[in-house]
């Protein structure tokens, strides 16, 4: 199945770093880990990263300031979600 999973492309909008190796990550909250191919762990930091400047970028009504970020945060989860869900369910559910 992690062949299969290699032979996933990224999305065309995805312009992030895209790593050639992957690696272990591990859930904070829970301490479960699991191994993530290089795409997966692309877009995983992506996620991560976006997560992070959308949570500093809400103003003071609660509201985020760039939907633009917002929309690419979302997309990048439910591609995360469609081509990994077992990770999914471990690192962002």
């Amino acid at each position: 199945m992690e062949n299969e999973i290699n032979e996933i492309n990224l999305p065309g909008w995805f312009d992030g770093e895209v790593y050639s190796e992957g690696g272990t990550v591990t859930n904070p909250y829970s301490g479960e880990s699991c191994y993530l191919n290089a795409k997966e762990l692309s877009m995983y930091d992506f996620i991560k990263g976006a997560e992070m400047l959308l949570n500093k970028q809400v103003n003071s009504d609660g509201i985020q300031v760039d939907s633009k970020l917002g929309d690419l945060f979302y997309a990048a989860i439910w591609w995360f979600k469609d081509n990994s869900p077992k990770n999914y369910m471990i690192l962002l559910d």
